[in-house]
């Protein structure tokens, strides 16, 4: 997984590759430089919000973006992990993620059996 850092004060980009492992992106998170507290920013996804609560429990602010309510940039048809990290990043940095409301284990799991459910009823 692609990941990507902007540096509020020196505006420098960082880039690395992750491995999905939430001990291995928050040890990363917690190395980025800078006087002032880091907010991270992923798309919602198969990756769901396991993560998101981790980071949040952890004292880092997590935004999970609502993809369709993305920015995309126009003219550059191929779309590539460490693009799309960089994308995610400047747009974070300018207030313009707009996210989804991270639900509790609970609720989470209250809406994974409903959609079951739903699924049992139809065949």
């Amino acid at each position: 997984m692609a990941a990507a850092a902007i540096d509020g004060v020196t505006g420098e980009l960082l880039q690395t590759r992750l491995t999905p492992d939430h001990d291995h992106i928050r040890s990363w998170v917690r190395q980025l430089p800078g006087p002032v507290a880091v907010t991270v920013t992923y798309e919602t996804g198969p990756t769901g919000f396991g993560l998101a609560r981790v980071l949040n429990t952890e004292g880092i602010r997590c935004v999970v973006a609502a993809p369709s309510k993305l920015q995309r940039p126009s003219g550059d048809p191929v779309l590539t992990d460490a693009k799309d990290a960089v994308h995610l990043a400047r747009l974070l940095r300018l207030d313009e993620v707009t996210g989804v409301v991270v639900p509790s284990v609970e609720q989470e799991a209250a809406r994974d059996l409903v959609r079951a459910g739903g699924t049992a009823v139809q065949i």
